[in-house]
């Protein structure tokens, strides 16, 4: 018997999809769904993905030839992660309602995974800490088949893998106050909480407090875990990366706030 939490009630499947879909391009103004299943030569969670992965990687590699496996390897994470991260965090806290992550098929253009697709089916709706809970849940379970996926076809270490993950969780954290509007700093960082606890990711980054000259305070992110991104383009460090100095890291992260909050 279906579970009661599976929301059937937006009038049907499919309009529930169309609502989510054009939700998360509304809010974000980039991520592009399309109803369906998978077009050929998708990334489908649970099928054979290896030539998927190969084919990824080899573009990687002949684009940023200097870099080396383990960037290749990080970015074939970061590709695929992305996507089903926001699909998780706006159907949560926009929609109100969780599609089901296992039905995400990805596409790949060039050297990045953009486009997916999602076939109708049920929605799980349930107050806002349990939807947090099933969210993160599956997420998690989302994230583990892919590490053991990449891992079919090259090396990545479950650890960084794993702050790399968080920093995405992080960052979605962060803009919730865009996708949220009038959410406190004191309610990103108990959600926040939430979705670390869920996923099993507490203590591999958080948010930190910055308080501005002007009295406003903001969120940024504090991570644990490096992109490596600096093996493709040296000498350039993301604003939030770890390997910087503690004091230029929150420079940067500050300026990138203001200029947001000014924006």
């Amino acid at each position: 018997m279906a579970s009661r939490n599976f929301l059937f009630g937006l009038d049907n499947d499919d309009v529930a999809l169309t609502r989510f879909l054009e939700t998360a391009a509304r809010v974000t103004g980039f991520l592009k769904g399309e109803p369906g299943g998978p077009l050929p030569g998708w990334h489908v969670p649970g099928e054979n993905n290896e030539h998927f992965l190969r084919e990824l990687y080899g573009r990687l590699e002949a684009t940023y030839p200097a870099a080396g496996q383990p960037f290749y390897a990080v970015r074939l994470l970061t590709n695929l992660f992305w996507q089903p991260a926001y699909i998780a965090v706006l159907g949560t806290h926009v929609h109100g309602a969780l599609p089901q992550l296992a039905r995400v098929s990805q596409q790949v253009k060039g050297t990045d995974v953009s486009g997916f697709r999602l076939a109708p089916a049920p929605q799980y709706k349930a107050d806002l800490d349990q939807l947090i809970l099933r969210a993160g849940s599956d997420l998690r379970g989302f994230a583990d088949g892919l590490l053991a996926e990449i891992n079919g076809v090259t090396k990545l270490k479950r650890v960084p893998a794993l702050r790399l993950i968080t920093d995405r969780m992080l960052g979605l954290m962060v803009r919730l106050g865009q996708y949220v509007p009038g959410m406190t700093t004191e309610e990103q960082r108990r959600i926040c909480g939430l979705w670390l606890s869920a996923m099993d990711l507490v203590g591999r980054g958080d948010l930190e407090a910055l308080d501005l000259a002007d009295g406003r305070q903001v969120l940024i992110t504090a991570r644990k875990g490096c992109c490596l991104d600096y093996l493709a383009f040296p000498d350039v460090y993301c604003s939030s990366c770890p390997k910087q100095d503690h004091d230029i890291r929150i420079a940067r992260q500050r300026d990138e706030a203001l200029a947001e909050l000014d924006a």
